[in-house]
């Protein structure tokens, strides 16, 4: 046990940290490259919108391993600027 968690917080972590994860795979699978975008019209969504929640997902994945104990939380995507 980790900064005095009890049994049924870590697994309550665990268990998000499992749903977290498969939404940042769903996101990843579902998120075109950016040289691939088509037109908009195309679009099933916004790609700086999938791109934001790439972002809320794995500040969520490295907060849940800050609260578990983990020394490095993952790095994430990276962000183009463009």
């Amino acid at each position: 046990m980790t900064m005095g968690l009890n049994d049924a917080d870590e697994q309550y972590l665990q268990a998000l940290e499992v749903e977290v994860d498969a939404d940042i795979e769903l996101n990843a699978a579902n998120t075109p490259a950016e040289d691939d975008l088509g037109s908009p019209a195309d679009w099933l969504l916004d790609p700086v919108e999938a791109q934001e929640e790439a972002v809320e997902l794995h500040s969520l994945h490295d907060a849940i391993a800050v609260l578990e104990g983990d020394d490095e939380p993952d790095a994430g995507p990276a962000i183009s600027s463009s």
